[in-house]
């Protein structure tokens, strides 16, 4: 009698916001891909991983909150689901535990979890170098194994003891620079002529609600000079009927739309874009589109950001180079008016252009690394921990 075939290896994965959701559907295709699909999957995330085939525990739009009291009214329902992935990871006794960025809500699932021996790995360093840097010692203490996905970010981490491996980041082994403007048109009901403004007021609700307006306001201002001007605004499925509501009766048309390919084709077919700052901006980096960052939280909250922050930018893109090439318009800057000067003076401006362009080339070759893929030696990483595991 032959015995049965090992069961796949079960890696619980968390996913904490729309931007971990994009890098762990990222990394379960590439998880599958290594393992030749010899993998199953448990854990919490959106619907990138689900589409990965992924069902999530919790509604990940309950855990995407920015600012720190903005987290406040929201905490009851976050300790809840914490406390219930807690004990389906418990159950569950994963051949390893990968979480993904958030910090706030993944680094407290690694302490709730310290006692359980699996593999514990974390993808996206917290930005130490920028605000906490104390914090670099309560990740080492939490985790086996960090991923990162920028240069230069291992040095806070290994002086603590904790393993490190550099991935790149996998906005740039997409599909931000390869859309089809043209097609996207055309299944939009778009003329070829009439210009096309992108907007992307970011993917949790407290940032469309504080964010909607000023670009609203912005639009205004750019449509007096382009007769015909249409909106695309490419979010996720959680805030696409809510934002779709608000639209409604803007005197332009708005195509609100869900999806990689149709935010890709979006960005092709535009002539320029304002957004919120995080991964969409390096996607529109990588689209090569014109565009700005507008963003703002909680007056509360900007006043502690401002204190605890060791930089005064935002945009990663800018952040790497060391100067603004992003215009970057933030809380109190954050109106329409300012937003749409900055960007008729960034159109306007062929120098400012070329360098916002040169910028994102340079920052994209630092982001890929050498090798392969960046989700590709993530999931490689993540097999040999568990690997070392099964064999120690």
């Amino acid at each position: 009698m032959t015995n049965p075939p090992p069961e796949p290896p079960l890696i619980f994965v968390v996913a904490g916001e729309p931007s971990g959701d994009f890098l762990g559907a990222r990394l379960m295709a590439a998880l599958k891909a290594e393992t030749g699909g010899h993998v199953r999957f448990a854990g919490v995330g959106g619907e990138a991983m689900a589409a990965e085939g992924l069902t999530s525990l919790v509604d990940l739009a309950d855990l995407a909150v920015m600012g720190f009291f903005e987290v406040l009214p929201k905490a009851p329902v976050i300790l809840r689901h914490l406390k219930r992935v807690e004990a389906a990871a418990r159950a569950a006794r994963p051949a390893a535990l990968v979480t993904i960025d958030s910090w706030g809500f993944t680094g407290r699932l690694h302490g709730r979890l310290a006692d359980v021996p699996f593999p514990r790995v974390h993808y996206v360093a917290p930005m130490v170098w920028a605000w906490k840097a104390k914090r670099a010692a309560t990740v080492a203490q939490r985790v086996d194994h960090l991923l990162t996905l920028l240069p230069d970010e291992a040095e806070a981490f290994t002086r603590h003891g904790l393993a490190v491996t550099q991935v790149g980041h996998p906005v740039v082994e997409g599909g931000a620079g390869q859309g089809d403007g043209a097609a996207f048109r055309q299944s939009h009901g778009i003329p070829l002529e009439a210009p096309l403004l992108c907007l992307l007021p970011g993917s949790r609700r407290m940032e469309v609600g504080r964010l909607l307006d000023p670009f609203r306001a912005a639009t205004e201002r750019l449509a007096a000079s382009r007769p015909g001007l249409q909106v695309v605004i490419p979010t996720v499925a959680t805030v696409a009927d809510s934002l779709k509501q608000r639209v409604a009766a803007w005197p332009w048309p708005v195509h609100v739309v869900s999806g990689a390919e149709a935010r890709h084709g979006a960005f092709a077919a535009s002539f320029a874009a304002i957004a919120a700052s995080g991964t969409v901006a390096l996607e529109l980096a990588r689209a090569g589109l014109p565009h700005i960052v507008g963003y703002k939280v909680s007056p509360p909250s900007a006043f502690l950001y401002r204190r605890l922050r060791q930089t005064e930018l935002v945009n990663l893109i800018n952040i790497l180079l060391g100067r603004v090439v992003v215009p970057e318009l933030l809380q109190e800057a954050c109106t329409g008016p300012r937003l749409a000067a900055a960007l008729e003076a960034l159109l306007a401006d062929p120098a400012a252009l070329a360098a916002q362009r040169q910028g994102a080339d340079a920052v994209m070759a630092r982001l890929g690394g050498a090798g392969a893929p960046p989700s590709r030696r993530a999931a490689r990483a993540v097999l040999q921990l568990i690997n070392a595991k099964e064999t120690a």
